[in-house]
C-alpha cells in the first residue's frame, strides 16, 4: 500500500503526471487563446500557437503566485493529503480533459483539477477534509467569471462602436486586425498566468504533504514554477484544434472587431481573478466574452444550442472529474 511515506520515485512520477496535466491544460485550452485570432484570419494556426505559447511563458514574469497558493493551501486540509489523493486528483483531471478534448467540448481544465482534488479527498475522509471558503470562492467564480467576461465583452463592443462610429467598415477591419494581436497576446498572458499556477499549486501541495517543502514557505520551489510554465507553453504550442473550431466559429461568427472585444474582455477578467488569487476557468471566461460580443450584435448571432451544450459540460466537469478521482483513489489504496 502506498502511503505518505512513499518513495521518492513515486513522488517524482506524480510530479511528471502533474506536468502532463499542465501540458494537457495548454493543449486543451490553447483554443481559448487562439480561436478568435485564427477564425478571423488575423493569424494562421501555426503562427497563432507560437504567439500564444510565447505569452503563456512570459506570464511567469508578470503575475504573483496567488492562484498557486489557493490551490496548494486553500482547497483542502493539508494533513489529509497524501500521494494517493494527488494521484486520484490528477487522474480525474487528465481523463476528463482527454474525454472532452476528444469530443471537441471546451470544458474547464481548472475545474477538472479542483473536482479531482475534491473527489479524492472526499473518498478518503469525507467533507471534513475540504476547506469550505476556498471551495466556495472557486465555485462562485464558475458563474462570476463568464458573467464578467460577458459584461466586459459587451461593454467593449459598445465603446469601440462609438469610437469608430464614423469610420468605414474596411478601415475598422484594418485597425482591428492589428489591435487583435494586442488582445490575443493579453489573453494568452492571462491564460498562462492563471492556469500554470494551478499545476504549481498541486505540486506544491504534494511536496508539502510529503515533507519535501515546508508549510512556512511563502513560495513553492522555483524549479516547480519554471517547469509548470514551460509545460503549459509546450501544450499550447501543440494546440487543441478540435476545440478551436467550436470556440472560434460555432458559438458566433467573429470578425477582427468582435475578436478584439472578446479577447480584451476575457483578458481583463483573467487579470482580475489572478490578482485576487482565484483559480478561474479560462474556458468559461472567453466563452462568456464571445457570447457577450455576439449578443450585442443581435441575439440570433449567438448559436444558443452550442452555448447550451458547453454550459452542460461546465456543470458536469466537477462531479465527473471528482467521480473518476474517487475511483482512482480507491483503487490506489488496494495496491
Amino acid at each position: 500500500m502506498i502511503t505518505t511515506q512513499a518513495s521518492i520515485w513515486f513522488i517524482v512520477l506524480l510530479v511528471f503526471l502533474a506536468l502532463a496535466f499542465d501540458f494537457l491544460n495548454g493543449f486543451h485550452d490553447s483554443a481559448n487563446s487562439i480561436a478568435t485570432v485564427v477564425s478571423t484570419g488575423v493569424l494562421k494556426p501555426n503562427q497563432a500557437v507560437v504567439f500564444a505559447a510565447f505569452f503563456n511563458l512570459m506570464a511567469i514574469f508578470v503575475f504573483k503566485l496567488s492562484v498557486a497558493a489557493t490551490i496548494g493551501k486553500g482547497i483542502v486540509t493539508l494533513n489529509v493529503v497524501d500521494t494517493n489523493v494527488v494521484l486520484g486528483a490528477l487522474s480525474g483531471a487528465c481523463l476528463w480533459n482527454l474525454i472532452t478534448w476528444y469530443y471537441g467540448i471546451p470544458s474547464s481544465s481548472s475545474h477538472a483539477l479542483i473536482g479531482g482534488i475534491v473527489g479524492a479527498v472526499m473518498m478518503k475522509v469525507g467533507f471534513s477534509g475540504l476547506n469550505s471558503s476556498g471551495i466556495m470562492k472557486t465555485v462562485a467564480f464558475i458563474f462570476i467569471s463568464p458573467l464578467v467576461g460577458f459584461i466586459l465583452g459587451s461593454l467593449i463592443v459598445v465603446l469601440c462602436s462609438w469610437i469608430f462610429r464614423g469610420s468605414t467598415p474596411s478601415k475598422v477591419d484594418r485597425w482591428f486586425r492589428s489591435l487583435q494581436l494586442v488582445s490575443a497576446g493579453a489573453y494568452s498572458l492571462g491564460h498562462g498566468g492563471n492556469d500554470a499556477q494551478k499545476t504549481i499549486g498541486i505540486i506544491w501541495m504534494l511536496l508539502l504533504a510529503t515533507g519535501y517543502a515546508s508549510t512556512q514557505d511563502t513560495m513553492p520551489p522555483m524549479w516547480v514554477v519554471v517547469a509548470c510554465y514551460v509545460a503549459i507553453s509546450m501544450g499550447t504550442l501543440f494546440g487543441g484544434w478540435r476545440i478551436v473550431r467550436t470556440m472560434g466559429q460555432k458559438i458566433t461568427k467573429l470578425k477582427p472587431f468582435g475578436g478584439f472585444c472578446a479577447e480584451t474582455g476575457g483578458a481583463l477578467t483573467l487579470f482580475m481573478a489572478t490578482f485576487l488569487g482565484v483559480p478561474v476557468s479560462t474556458t468559461h471566461t472567453i466563452t462568456g466574452a464571445i457570447v457577450g460580443v455576439g449578443s450585442v450584435q443581435r441575439a440570433s448571432a449567438v448559436r444558443w444550442g452550442v452555448a447550451g451544450t458547453i454550459i452542460w459540460a461546465w456543470i458536469f466537469t466537477i462531479p465527473a472529474s471528482a467521480l473518476i478521482a474517487a475511483i482512482v483513489y480507491s483503487l490506489s489504496t488496494l495496491v
